[in-house]
């Protein structure tokens, strides 16, 4: 009797992976957990139990009540702020990375190589390499210290204009924008009516990684805010983590911990809501027809 094929899905089955994903899903998920835990207990309660057991005292609600009227509300002014920061910056960055790629993508005009260049040499610098300069700069035209110190640097996304770039090459077909001329539309019209619907996915998935990378930004207010009404919420945890080793301070680790949970709620909700986006804009313009 013949020998059976085993099937594709059979011959696809790895041990060796499925252990290794399932590694990297623990380590990924056990940061989180920890999180949700401890977020459940009591300044006292920390230390009273283990990381990754529960506290005889549940105290997640108190604690977030606690994480909004502490220190006169100053975490809802630290989430507006970093909600101020994302909208115009974040959403200002990912605006101008799909008009200069559109336009890198459509338009032939004279040094556009040299752009080109210049875009792929900017996203091989590390931003850290770049604070000092932009600090400088920052400093001589008296922006430190305002909130302009951190939108106008998170405009500037090079790798979101690259990613841009190579969507609308293949995404955006030349035939449709040249019927947009013909009837009349000029160029702006003919993007926002024609181009942008098209690089609706590659406009989602740089929106999502300008999003994270500006909710998540430490560095940048770090040099550049010295106001605490102006920080964002990595920021205002980072300064009521601190405040125990400062003479006279208080430990508040229970409210820094649950207002580190209610950071990443708005983030996990932004990647659920546009997922299927943000996978169909990474696939985009990798096969060719």
């Amino acid at each position: 009797m013949p020998r059976r094929r085993p099937s594709a899905r059979a011959r696809r089955r790895s041990a060796p992976l499925t252990l290794l994903t399932g590694l990297v899903l623990v380590y990924t998920l056990l940061p989180l957990v920890w999180l949700v835990i401890n977020a459940t207990k009591t300044q006292d309660g920390l230390f009273r139990s283990r990381g990754l057991g529960l506290d005889r005292d549940f105290a997640l609600f108190d604690n977030i009540a606690r994480t909004f009227t502490y220190s006169d509300g100053a975490y809802t002014r630290w989430l507006l702020n970093t909600l101020l920061y994302v909208v115009v910056g974040a959403g200002g960055a990912t605006l101008l990375a799909a008009l200069a790629g559109y336009g890198l993508a459509k338009f032939d005009f004279p040094g556009r190589r040299a752009v080109f260049a210049v875009v792929l040499g900017a996203v091989a610098v590390p931003g850290t390499a770049l604070a000092v300069p932009t600090f400088l700069m920052f400093s001589r035209l008296g922006l430190t210290n305002t909130p302009w110190a951190i939108i106008v640097p998170s405009l500037v996304s090079p790798f979101g204009l690259y990613l841009m770039w190579t969507f609308a090459r293949d995404a955006v077909p030349a035939e449709m924008l040249e019927s947009a001329r013909v009837d009349g539309a000029g160029e702006l019209r003919t993007f926002f009516s024609v181009a942008l619907p098209l690089l609706a996915p590659g406009t989602v998935t740089v929106l999502l990684f300008n999003v994270v990378a500006t909710w998540n930004n430490y560095f940048l207010p770090l040099i550049m805010l010295k106001d605490p009404d102006w920080y964002p919420l990595t920021l205002g945890l980072d300064a009521w983590n601190k405040q125990a080793a400062t003479a006279g301070g208080e430990a508040v680790f229970n409210l820094v911990i649950t207002g580190s949970l209610l950071t990443i709620i708005p983030l996990i909700a932004v990647f659920l809501l546009l997922q299927r986006y943000w996978q169909s804009g990474l696939a985009a313009g990798s096969v060719k027809e």
